[in-house]
């Protein structure tokens, strides 16, 4: 990790390696590649945490009837997984009147594995954000019973205190959980310039694996709300916070740390 803590040593060093702790995308086509060879750096990709779906029979114990629902909120691609298969295990049949409510596009044309996408019933934010996402919420809300289906342990709670101040009748349905996965070797004997956390479950990940981290100048970045507030409560500072409408991804994120750390050098 780097030495200095202070901030401006750190932006005046272009950043050579780089830790995403998602998996490594499958496809070669993924903007992290082309942000990879656009500013010459290493991108390493381990997961932080690993997610365990939630069995049938102790959904149940939530007392949640699938079918009651209209509308579905889904912030990742997981959610979308661990919802079709928790119907298929209750053998649930979805009307195909289902509204789905999604955080992105991306995540939104990810439905195509398990419906017929029609856009009259697939609503997502416009740049990536929670409140891009309620403002097309705010559309339906009057008519519809939504499901927000999310983790057992890092729902996002700025979504759950939007629907419940704004009166939505809604659930949460915990499908899924995520664990701390093994990262000592990722993180062993390495130095990164940038690590870039997800989850609040990959910020404890990060401290059940080495609980004695020191941040050291490495420069922080966070996904969503939750997780920059899992970061500040350990103690560490957050330099690159994302989504925003100027940064929407992360890959923006880093493309625009980067570039402006390679102005700062020059």
């Amino acid at each position: 990790m780097l030495k200095n803590g202070s901030k401006n040593s750190v932006t005046a060093k272009a950043a050579r390696r780089i830790l995403i702790s998602q998996p490594r995308p499958e496809s070669e086509k993924s903007p992290y590649f082309d942000l990879e060879r656009k500013h010459n750096v290493e991108l390493v990709f381990h997961p932080f945490i690993k997610l365990e779906g939630i069995p049938a029979r102790e959904f149940r114990k939530q007392k949640i009837d699938i079918m009651y629902y209209s509308a579905v909120m889904f912030t990742s691609r997981n959610a979308i997984d661990h919802f079709f298969r928790m119907c298929e295990e209750m053998k649930v049949t979805i009307g195909q009147d289902t509204k789905y409510f999604c955080i992105t596009e991306a995540v939104a044309l990810y439905l195509q594995k398990f419906i017929l996408y029609r856009k009259r019933k697939v609503f997502y934010g416009a740049d990536g954000t929670n409140k891009s996402m309620f403002d097309v919420i705010n559309k339906h809300k009057e008519n519809e019973k939504f499901l927000y289906v999310c983790s057992e342990n890092q729902q996002d709670n700025e979504i759950v205190n939007w629907l419940k101040t704004n009166k939505c009748e809604y659930q949460l349905g915990f499908m899924y959980r995520s664990i701390s996965n093994d990262i000592k070797e990722a993180l062993g004997g390495k130095d990164y310039e940038v690590i870039c956390f997800f989850t609040p479950s990959g910020v404890k990940s990060l401290y059940d694996n080495c609980p004695g981290f020191k941040q050291n100048g490495t420069v922080i970045g966070a996904f969503g709300s939750n997780t920059a507030k899992a970061v500040e409560d350990a103690g560490l500072t957050l330099e690159i916070k994302v989504p925003s409408p100027q940064k929407p991804s992360m890959v923006s994120a880093l493309d625009q740390f980067l570039c402006s750390t390679m102005v700062t050098k020059k």
